[in-house]
């Protein structure tokens, strides 16, 4: 986008003062640009990122998304989320301004071989533990992007000797005009259908991860996954699959006979016991093939990724045991955001389960997750907005489990752990997004995680099964 004429002195408009936008206006000041800052929120809701730019020398126009911010800028980057159809940007793009985002301009400029991350499930795991799997090997690495970090600020210290991983979101592919020498998509299921009626829009954003990938470059896929298995046949890198269900022929990772192995150049080369995976659940082996054939395409030797594995511990808000109470165990799986991802929640469980259910609903079909929850839990919670829609669901299903509504989340535990007997599971598995209470799935997940351990033998007291 910028080229090689460079930023200094161009008026640029940074849209959108969330994480991304606080980065992108520290490096584009520090690299001499004339900023704007521009957010459709007033300056009172932006006390936090405000106070991470003080002192910088920007015109901030705040309160509004005007578009003379953007029409007369000479560049103009959008941070993610932000509606691509503001009309803002549409002044830009009739004046022919570039839109360009963090990701872009990370990748436009960074020194080092990228490994790109995207997928509906699985990104942060993966992304987190590819990283792991550099460092067991001795090698410099900056994990960063979805995973919240943006990387901008570091461009400086990534040398060419270095690697970078990078989880991606549909959001931060819109805008990008480069791919990752080596690109990994994880699975592709509905998770966006609200933002996205169409599934091909979806997968479109998707499928940016690879577009402008070369004959030299590697593609990672599901095997698994109709859909991502698909890719292989639009794609110009070389496809490495991975795959939990089968025995892949070429360069694949797979599971056989109980172990996790690599084929890799016409050799097969074991990594793990599956059994020594220390992360729950179908979907997290799923997560462990697909960093191991990312890893093995960058060279990281086998033994590096079975250390790498078997010290991995998971990544918060992902399955995340929180503490033992009255021989319960209660769970944060507040990242499952979607029924399918309560659905694999609920998979790696064979003790019952009290189910926290709840937030803003997605409009995703919810017929899957009723039976599952009907199968496998003795008592379902349900909470937040999008509560009523879930209990209707429930009772639509024969079989369905006890349940109960509770407005917000902190009566919602103190229900849970009430209708716990010993040997339970109490997991918070919302199948649904936070953003009727909360900013983001993290800060539900903390607020969850500190009811639970304020939690007191008298609120959870102990019931023998009848």
């Amino acid at each position: 986008m910028t080229g090689s004429g460079g930023l200094r002195g161009k008026r640029v408009t940074v849209v959108g003062l969330g994480i991304e936008g606080v980065a992108l206006t520290r490096y584009l000041t520090a690299q001499g640009a004339s900023v704007t800052v521009t957010d459709a929120k007033p300056a009172a809701s932006l006390t936090e990122r405000l106070a991470q730019i003080e002192g910088l020398p920007v015109t901030l126009s705040l309160g509004a998304n005007r578009p003379e911010d953007c029409a007369e800028a000479d560049l103009v980057f959008v941070s993610q989320g932000v509606p691509l159809d503001l009309p803002a940007l549409q002044a830009a793009r009739e004046r022919h301004t570039p839109l360009g985002s963090a990701t872009q301009l990370f990748m436009e400029r960074c020194r080092a071989p990228i490994a790109g991350v995207t997928g509906s499930a699985g990104k942060t795991t993966t992304t987190s533990l590819l990283g792991a799997m550099f460092e067991a090997a001795g090698q410099r690495v900056h994990v960063g992007g979805n995973i919240g970090v943006v990387l901008l600020d570091r461009l400086d210290t990534i040398t060419s000797e270095d690697w970078v991983v990078l989880e991606m979101s549909h959001t931060q592919l819109e805008l990008t005009n480069r791919s990752p020498h080596i690109a990994l998509v994880t699975n592709i299921s509905p998770s966006h259908a609200d933002h996205y009626p169409a599934m091909d829009d979806y997968i479109a954003l998707k499928r940016r991860i690879y577009e402008f990938q070369c004959s030299q470059d590697f593609l990672v896929l599901n095997w698994d996954d109709p859909v991502t298995r698909e890719m292989a046949a639009t794609a110009v890198a070389k496809p490495v699959f991975f795959s939990t269900a089968a025995s892949l022929p070429g360069d694949a990772a797979f599971v056989a006979e109980g172990r996790l192995v690599v084929r890799w150049q016409g050799a097969t080369q074991d990594v793990i016991p599956v059994e020594s995976i220390p992360l729950m659940g179908a979907h997290n082996r799923a997560n462990v093939l697909a960093a191991c054939a990312a890893a093995t395409a960058t060279g990281i030797p086998f033994e590096a990724q079975r250390r790498a594995v078997e010290g991995f511990r998971g990544v918060e808000h992902r399955l995340e045991w929180v503490r033992a109470l009255n021989q319960v165990d209660y769970y944060n799986d507040s990242i499952a955001t979607t029924p399918e991802r309560t659905i694999a929640g609920l998979r790696c469980f064979n003790r019952p389960i009290v189910l926290l259910a709840g937030g803003r609903e997605k409009h995703l079909p919810l017929d899957g997750w009723a039976s599952e929850v009907a199968a496998r839990c003795r008592a379902v919670v349900c909470f937040g907005e999008a509560g009523p829609m879930l209990q209707r669901a429930l009772e639509q299903n024969a079989g369905a489990p006890d349940h109960v509504y509770q407005a917000e989340l902190p009566e919602a535990v103190a229900a849970a752990a009430r209708l716990a007997y010993p040997g339970d599971i109490v997991l918070l598995s919302p199948a649904c997004t936070s953003f009727d209470r909360y900013p983001n799935f993290e800060a539900r997940g903390r607020h969850f995680k500190a009811l639970v351990n304020d939690l007191t033998e008298e609120l959870h007291p102990r019931r023998r099964k009848s």
